[in-house]
């Protein structure tokens, strides 16, 4: 999932000073499991916001509301007319979600609450840790269902720098040692002899690099 965390208090002053009336839009999947984004997060942070403003004589009317997705037009339109009353939006959602918000109403000002992190999983309540690069050429099967490229500081393609003490990377010991995590599962899996093969330098076409990307799915439009 994406995972993100909200923006400082002072920092959404700051976007907000602009405007007296404004909508607070929460999602209701990826950053509402990370809580950066959900319908307690936008309760929470109005009531600071709005603290805030009487505090500093500037009180402002904040309208709250969460959709399921900002990603997707048709949870978008859900939010049209509280849009529509509100003279910007504050956008709880990751940047894909604040970008296809402000896309979808033009003529409003739509700010980001949150910064969006990295692609990650949950590892126990409170800990979310980065999985995936989004590199678009996931090799994950050559590497026994962990990544090198995220996970690795050094991004190391063919075997471990020989820095790591007892299974921890010598970049940071707090973080464990990737390619120990890849030979210990690889072992497990009696699938350790696929590590002689020779991983050529990764292929950058499919990444970031290249500009924005798209996924076109032929059998699915319409």
């Amino acid at each position: 999932m994406i995972v993100g965390e909200q923006k400082p208090v002072q920092e959404i002053l700051q976007m907000v000073a602009p405007h007296r009336k404004f909508l607070i839009l929460g999602c209701g999947t990826c950053v509402k499991t990370c809580f950066a984004g959900g319908e307690d997060e936008v309760a929470l942070l109005a009531s600071a916001l709005r603290l805030a403003s009487r505090k500093d004589g500037r009180p402002v009317e904040i309208e709250e509301l969460t959709v399921e997705r900002q990603c997707e037009d048709a949870f978008i339109a859900e939010a049209a007319e509280a849009v529509s009353r509100n003279e910007a939006v504050l956008s709880l959602a990751c940047g894909a979600g604040v970008q296809a918000v402000a896309r979808r109403f033009p003529r409003s000002p739509v700010l980001p609450g949150v910064n969006t992190t990295f692609l990650g999983v949950l590892e126990h309540q409170g800990l979310f840790t980065e999985e995936c690069a989004g590199c678009g050429d996931c090799q994950l099967a050559v590497f026994g269902g962990v990544c090198p490229f995220s996970r690795c500081a050094k991004k190391l393609l063919n075997g471990p720098c020989g820095g790591s003490q007892e299974g921890k990377c010598e970049v940071d010991p707090d973080t464990e040692c990737a390619w120990h995590l890849i030979i210990e599962r690889l072992s497990a899996l009696g699938r350790l002899d696929q590590l002689r093969a020779y991983v050529p330098p990764k292929n950058w076409q499919t990444s970031l690099s290249g500009g924005p990307r798209k996924l076109i799915r032929k059998d699915h439009v319409i």
